[in-house]
């Protein structure tokens, strides 16, 4: 495969491309509206043989999403296809709430139970849900630290952290030895702040892998949806009136019909050449191809361009940065 990825802890590349799954099992949050309403275990299973079939390995997950049933999804998928386990690279949460003030102890038994639900020995990414925890970045740092030690995750990450929180968990892991893997973050055309905002460049510097979620808009960037047609249902991460979205999508046609691409591929690979791993859902086998349909070719620096000269901050509140992510 031409695009390849690492990140650190994992030895193996991976494409630059994920799996999100906050949507599998979750019906409390994905239920509404309508959206996802036919999102059935069968089609999850569709979505997954599509997944691992086009070469994207990464699946990311965590224990809040449905409970722990996206995970219990996971664990069915790979308790009927033992052999999946080495072709995934299993990504999970930990949700650091305020009130678990032993978080070494807390984080430990959160990842066993993960570990349970997804059925394997260890996880490859083990990540902190957002920086809500009442607790110093040495003793995140600590407690992540000795989950790889004991060898229950080979790589660790964050999820939500701005840039100083960053600098400060990672030069607290490295203390213990341990590299600082990834940061999860909004990150599209709809939400360029984690570029602008100045982000990415220090992930980039310090060796830690941007892992963009939301990153075709909820589906605003498919080209699906447009002022005359919204979306159905609560999509709030970075609401854009849809006149504005509907600008960002004719650009991303334009760009994408010389290389026979869709809006949603030319978006996904736009994060992919800023040097992201983007972590789109898939609720179906069509879902999945047509992520993947993000890899194996290029836009070239001009195309960037003219895509970032439309892109939009899409700046959101402290509360929804640690709130609504999953």
């Amino acid at each position: 495969m031409a695009d390849e990825t690492t990140l650190a802890g994992i030895d193996e590349p991976l494409a630059p491309l994920g799996l999100g799954t906050w949507a599998w099992g979750d019906r409390a949050v994905w239920g509404m509206g309508g959206y996802d309403a036919d999102l059935t275990e069968d089609r999850i299973v569709e979505a997954w043989d599509a997944t691992l079939a086009a070469g994207v390995a990464l699946i990311d997950t965590a224990e809040v999403y449905g409970g722990g049933e996206s995970e219990r999804i996971i664990g069915r998928l790979l308790a009927a296809r033992p052999t999946d386990r080495d072709r995934v690279v299993l990504a999970t949460k930990f949700m650091p709430l305020p009130q678990k003030l032993n978080v070494r102890s807390a984080l430990r038994s959160a990842l066993l139970a993960s570990i349970e639900r997804l059925g394997v020995e260890r996880v490859d990414l083990y990540q902190i849900h957002g920086p809500v925890s009442l607790r110093s970045k040495g003793a995140i740092a600590e407690a992540l630290a000795a989950v790889v030690d004991e060898g229950l995750t080979r790589a660790v990450g964050m999820s939500n952290y701005s840039a100083g929180e960053v600098e400060k968990v990672h030069a607290a892991l490295a203390s213990h030895g341990v590299p600082l893997a990834s940061n999860q973050v909004e990150m599209s055309l709809l939400r360029r702040r984690p570029e602008t905002g100045g982000l990415l460049g220090t992930c980039d510097r310090l060796g830690v892998r941007i892992l963009a979620y939301s990153p075709i808009g909820q589906g605003r960037l498919t080209g699906k949806y447009s002022a005359a047609s919204p979306p159905p249902g609560r999509r709030t991460f970075s609401t854009h009136p849809m006149e504005q979205v509907d600008e960002v999508v004719a650009v991303l046609r334009a760009i994408g019909e010389p290389h026979d691409r869709t809006p949603a591929q030319v978006a996904l690979r736009w994060l992919v050449e800023k040097g992201t791993i983007p972590i789109p859902g898939a609720k179906n086998a069509d879902q999945a191809t047509q992520n993947a349909g993000a890899l194996g070719w290029s836009l070239t620096a001009d195309e960037v361009a003219r895509l970032d000269a439309v892109a939009l901050d899409g700046t959101r509140s402290l509360k929804q940065r640690i709130w609504q992510h999953g």
